[in-house]
């Protein structure tokens, strides 16, 4: 039985016998959506003497930072805390030994936000609230599957087409397929996030952001056998 290679690196562990020939070939199609979910990160940062007085102090503004979520719309389903911790901080200075000059509080939460019209002044509202810790928005497609099945067809057609092609050309016939596995990749968009100046002239301003466009793609690399 010979053996022909569109890709190089593939190598299916088993196949099963035959006498034909055996061609691999990998295709890629991607899908594009805007997204309509965002993912961010936010929590409340306190330092104190003691670490009761830290944690205390935490506790008071995260719970601003959490009834600012609610009053923004954010159910309690998306909202999920990552992270507690307390830590001493230390001063630290050459030949001596470090000193405790106090304690660090943290506390932070997953949000997802599902009206991207009103993330911009989501987040306004989290520091406003006394949130100061904020990252993302990390934005992403809440339901990917038609997205993904149209790039499986594109790719799928890609693969057929260039195995008819390699048959046609060796006086050879696609028989079948021998075995198809798949790999996929969610890209996301750079996001653009504007911080606009809270000074007198536009102190009614929010921070705009862009949601782009996501790429979700997916690659197959297929196994046929050619005859005649």
């Amino acid at each position: 039985m010979n053996t022909a290679n569109a890709q190089s690196a593939l190598a299916p562990p088993t196949v099963a016998s035959s006498d034909g020939t055996l061609l691999s070939v990998s295709a890629e199609a991607s899908s594009t959506r805007v997204p309509d979910i965002a993912m961010i990160s936010t929590g409340v940062v306190s330092r104190a003497a003691d670490t009761a007085t830290a944690m205390r102090q935490n506790a008071e503004q995260m719970a601003k930072v959490m009834a600012a979520l609610k009053q923004a719309g954010i159910a309690e389903r998306d909202i999920q805390t990552s992270g507690i911790n307390l830590n001493p901080q230390y001063h630290y200075q050459q030949n001596e030994t470090p000193k405790i000059t106090g304690y660090e509080a943290r506390n932070t939460v997953s949000v997802k936000v599902r009206d991207l019209s009103k993330l911009g002044k989501t987040m306004d509202t989290l520091v406003a609230q006394g949130a100061n810790e904020l990252n993302g928005p990390n934005f992403q497609v809440d339901k990917p599957d038609e997205a993904y099945d149209e790039a499986r067809r594109g790719a799928l057609e890609k693969a057929q087409a260039r195995a008819g092609m390699y048959a046609k050309t060796l006086g050879l016939r696609v028989r079948r397929i021998v075995s198809i596995d798949e790999t996929g990749g969610y890209r996301p968009p750079v996001p653009m996030m504007r911080a606009m100046a809270m000074d007198a002239k536009n102190a009614g301003a929010e921070t705009a952001v862009a949601p782009g466009e996501s790429t979700l793609s997916v690659n197959l690399n297929i196994v046929f056998e050619l005859g005649r």
